[in-house]
């Protein structure tokens, strides 16, 4: 537990100096039904007792009004009669080899990679048709502009764990230039205690191109994320499962920048899985002003010579 809050606190100190198919902060299981919020959101495989593939990662999030006048606004679209919510994100992703603390190339393994970008994003809720549609447009950079490697030596260092070694044989820096479309549709719901989601995702851009579809479910003391911020209710505590099918179609963090390709190590686009299943589980308490989640994740092998990769994250949040 010290090694962990160590770890924690050592994210926060030192982002300055320092991710997105694994965070997802725009899914209506994760719904703050409100205007005005900022939710901090870490994931690490610590969580899973591993340290290999996705790492960990880390997002600033902040919901505000003001954000309406953002001018990436104006690419996204706005079905009619739906409540909006207006957003920015800094999201960080980190990703290594099995054998992190060796300096040569870990040939058949995933290369170090690490990016980091700003999210734009909108939520579009229908409460009449319970339906609720997301828009997001990420840039930022992936690469040692990101500081990947600095971050997770002086994580590694505080902790007394092995030194990471081999960031030097990173994915290089590239654009990352990324937009995402997604969309819910609640099918089932039975007062305030189940509630049953359909889901489908699509990415297009310079760190990830993919589509995703599955569902997701909520059981406990619940209110909807498809009713109206009107009729908010305070203590919810429920737990969700979302099990998602992916179809990849290109993937920075394995494949290499799509404008620089001399990295030194990266995957074959021959070698990269085009389909993976990811199942993310958690528990979640709310009241009307704060925000706690428990999360954890799986997915399937994402490469030819890779393995299952799982982790686990928290979330803390507040109205402001």
């Amino acid at each position: 537990m010290r090694n962990l809050t160590i770890a924690l606190l050592s994210v926060i100190l030192y982002s300055n100096h320092l991710h997105a198919q694994k965070i997802d902060n725009l899914t209506s299981i994760r719904n703050i039904n409100n205007d005005h919020y900022f939710r901090f959101h870490y994931d690490n495989d610590y969580f899973a007792a591993t340290d290999e593939n996705y790492t960990q990662g880390y997002s600033f999030e902040l919901v505000t009004p003001f954000f309406k006048k953002n001018p990436a606004n104006f690419l996204f679209l706005k079905p009619k009669d739906s409540e909006t919510q207006y957003g920015l994100t800094m999201e960080h992703i980190g990703f290594t080899p099995d054998r992190y603390d060796l300096p040569e190339i870990q040939v058949g393994d995933r290369p170090f990679a690490a990016a980091i970008y700003l999210k734009s994003f909108i939520i579009e809720t229908d409460t009449i048709h319970k339906s609720r549609f997301t828009s997001s447009l990420n840039i930022g950079m992936i690469g040692p502009a990101a500081f990947g490697g600095e971050m997770q030596i002086g994580i590694h260092e505080a902790t007394g764990n092995k030194t990471p070694r081999g960031w030097g044989n990173q994915i290089i820096n590239d654009l990352v230039l990324n937009y995402e479309v997604g969309y819910e549709k609640q099918l089932l719901t039975y007062k305030n205690f189940f509630s049953f989601q359909t889901q489908g995702n699509l990415k297009v851009g310079t760190l990830f191109t993919n589509a995703s579809i599955g569902f997701n479910a909520t059981a406990g003391i619940i209110n909807s994320s498809f009713n109206s911020k009107r009729n908010k209710k305070g203590f919810q505590l429920y737990a969700y499962a979302q099990p998602v099918i992916n179809v990849i179609g290109y993937d920075a963090t394995l494949q290499g920048g799509l404008f620089n390709r001399s990295s030194p190590y990266t995957i074959d686009s021959k070698d990269v899985k085009r389909l993976t299943a990811q199942f993310n589980y958690g528990i979640v308490l709310k009241t009307k002003t704060l925000y706690f989640e428990y999360t954890r994740s799986m997915i399937t092998r994402e490469f030819e010579t890779g393995s299952y990769a799982n982790w686990g994250g928290i979330r803390i949040g507040f109205t402001i």
